[in-house]
């Protein structure tokens, strides 16, 4: 479906380089401290860590490096991270969000409004382009999961509210206040998920050629990179033609 399509262009660059897992793994501990930290440490008890450690054993995070993350937000010495969410445009008019965690919010703002700048886009004001997303659960199956109408049935029953399936996979849609319950159901009748996370998802896309990719990719790029960076997203759409170029 196109749906998916445009979704597998969004997160394309995700895993596209072996260097880029331990900036991951590193970003996915944060997260699992922060959780810990809000709540309680245990993830029976408390969802978003919960969620936090689904999604680090997904992509094969060790499970001595997940302890290690929950033990570090007991600590009295663990960080005090702020997060926060910026919102602007790149090259090409295409929307981006960016969430934070940090220890400095000076530092942080800085770095993303010099990144936005260096790249062709422009830093707006929080809400400026967040209207154009919905916050939403997303669950993702590969395509051995089951046909398409298998899918369709166990996200029904698990209380989903649109699921997208392709050749690549399955993409299952729900409200983000019920990702837990939902994966949870799911994960009874169609095993483990290959993700499963928060995110925002484009209510429209912008279509990007190969020079409009190649320059909006630099300034996904760099704000991935940066350490204090949790995650990125943007509106644009590209063929496939273009995308196996990059």
């Amino acid at each position: 479906m196109a749906g998916h399509s445009k979704w597998a262009n969004i997160q394309h660059r995700k895993g596209r380089q072996d260097a880029a897992r331990a900036k991951l793994f590193s970003k996915l501990s944060k997260e699992i401290t922060v959780a810990a930290k809000m709540g309680e440490p245990d993830p029976d008890k408390n969802p978003r860590l919960r969620l936090a450690v689904k999604e680090a054993k997904a992509v094969s995070v060790p499970k001595e490096v997940i302890e290690r993350a929950i033990k570090k937000s007991q600590g009295g010495d663990a960080e005090n991270y702020e997060e926060i969410r910026y919102e602007g445009y790149g090259p090409n008019g295409v929307a981006v969000i960016v969430e934070a965690m940090t220890d400095n919010r000076n530092r942080t703002a800085s770095n993303v409004r010099s990144l936005f700048a260096k790249h062709g886009g422009n830093l707006g004001e929080t809400g400026s382009v967040g209207f154009m997303f919905d916050r939403m659960g997303q669950i993702l199956y590969p395509a051995g999961a089951g046909d398409a109408d298998t899918v369709m049935e166990a996200a029904i029953e698990a209380g989903a509210s649109d699921v997208e399936s392709s050749d690549e996979g399955h993409v299952i849609w729900c409200d983000f206040t019920e990702l837990a319950e939902v994966s949870n159901a799911l994960e009874a009748s169609l095993g483990d998920a290959e993700s499963t996370k928060l995110v925002w998802r484009p209510q429209t896309t912008t279509e990007l050629d190969l020079e409009g990719m190649q320059k909006l990719m630099k300034l996904l790029d760099a704000l991935e990179d940066d350490d204090d960076v949790q995650s990125v997203t943007a509106n644009f759409e590209a063929s496939d033609a273009v995308m196996e170029l990059l």
